[in-house]
């Protein structure tokens, strides 16, 4: 694992680009002796790249000639939990290949600061590159990689992004979701209360959906569920717990989109007094360390994430083996998810009077 940055101030195949009125794609044709280019144009790319004294990034022709091919990973998580296991499997795919990783973090939220960090990403000597979550689903960091030629393979997205070569590797997020609000339903429990996860990514209305598909199923309004807004932040998930666990009467069950949130919710609870999950059962979505190393350990979804990323450094070796016009403009791979029960689910408390009298014999 390396990271790799061209000298600050060289020029790159934008700066060329720009000069010449070209797109970068057309400049990396001429480059590469590209016969599909009207000599005019020819004319004008090879006059600013020598001009602005451009030399083109070495990496395609390494490509070519079998030589070691680096893959970059753009992320921006706040979850450390999810970073951490997407890492050790991006890791493991790309020794696997034999390929180098190179890493960067895209620190801001903007458009113009994900656009910027993309854009000095797209300057050093990757390849290809593979976006976790939220980056993913990110317009910004589409356009910067589309702009620079530079395909990309999205993971956790609900649908692939063709902009960047439509390459995506997911689960099924709304059946999971659906898989684990009928858990609770199957125990019993009929007020269960769900806390979504960031609106700016596909799979929290993904998640939503299955939640919702589920009560519906068993007969329970999905409208009379208390919902709160989260952000896959712990930090969020304690706000939103307060809220839930505020409501009069209380709801028997939250169904938190991911770990972290569902691990602030079981700290909220336990501050309070209340048992888990004797008086309020608390599930999660992801299965992260974090899942078993919080008491109760959590019910949850186990989202393959290591096998997620190694699939994605597979999934883009392949298409950069084949780009080309005969290249496919789509390909996804989903993968299998699997309902983990522990101890953070049980039945509901038998009545709103059994759930005070618990809580005030706890309180004592």
């Amino acid at each position: 694992m390396r990271s790799t940055r061209r000298r600050q101030g060289s020029a790159t195949v934008q700066d060329v680009a720009r000069m010449a009125g070209v797109s970068a794609m057309t400049v990396s044709r001429v480059v590469n002796g590209g016969s599909n280019v009207r000599e005019a144009t020819r004319i004008a790319v090879r006059e600013a790249i020598e001009r602005l004294n451009y030399r083109p990034n070495p990496a395609a022709r390494n490509l070519a000639a079998g030589e070691a091919t680096q893959i970059g990973l753009l992320y921006s998580n706040p979850s450390a939990a999810y970073l951490s296991q997407f890492l050790i499997g991006a890791l493991a795919g790309a020794r696997r290949a034999g390929c180098h990783l190179v890493l960067e973090a895209c620190e801001g939220e903007s458009a113009d600061e994900q656009a910027e960090a993309t854009r000095q990403f797209a300057q050093t000597e990757v390849q290809g590159v593979i976006l976790p979550p939220p980056l993913s689903e990110s317009a910004p960091v589409q356009a910067e990689l589309a702009a620079a030629d530079i395909p990309a393979v999205s993971v956790a997205m609900g649908q692939p992004a063709p902009g960047v070569g439509g390459l995506n590797v997911r689960i099924d997020d709304r059946a999971a979701a659906a898989a684990m609000t009928r858990h609770l339903i199957d125990l019993g429990h009929r007020d269960i209360a769900f806390i979504r996860g960031h609106p700016n990514q596909l799979a929290s209305a993904d998640r939503h959906r299955g939640f919702v598909d589920a009560l519906r199923d068993a007969g329970i309004d999905p409208a009379a569920a208390a919902i709160e807004q989260g952000y896959f932040t712990f930090r969020s998930g304690i706000v939103a717990a307060e809220r839930l666990l505020a409501r009069n009467p209380r709801p028997t069950a939250i169904f938190a989109s991911n770990d972290d949130m569902a691990a602030a919710a079981v700290g909220v609870a336990h501050r309070q007094g209340l048992r888990v999950p004797e008086d309020v059962s608390v599930v999660g979505f992801d299965d992260t360390a974090l899942a078993t190393n919080i008491w109760p350990e959590l019910t949850t979804v186990r989202q393959p994430i290591a096998q997620m990323a190694e699939t994605a450094v597979s999934l883009l070796l392949a298409r950069l083996r084949q780009r080309g016009p005969a290249g496919p403009e789509v390909a996804e791979e989903v993968l299998d998810h699997e309902l983990i029960v522990r101890e953070s689910s049980g039945p509901p408390p038998r009545t709103a009077g059994a759930r005070t009298a618990s809580r005030t014999r706890r309180a004592g």
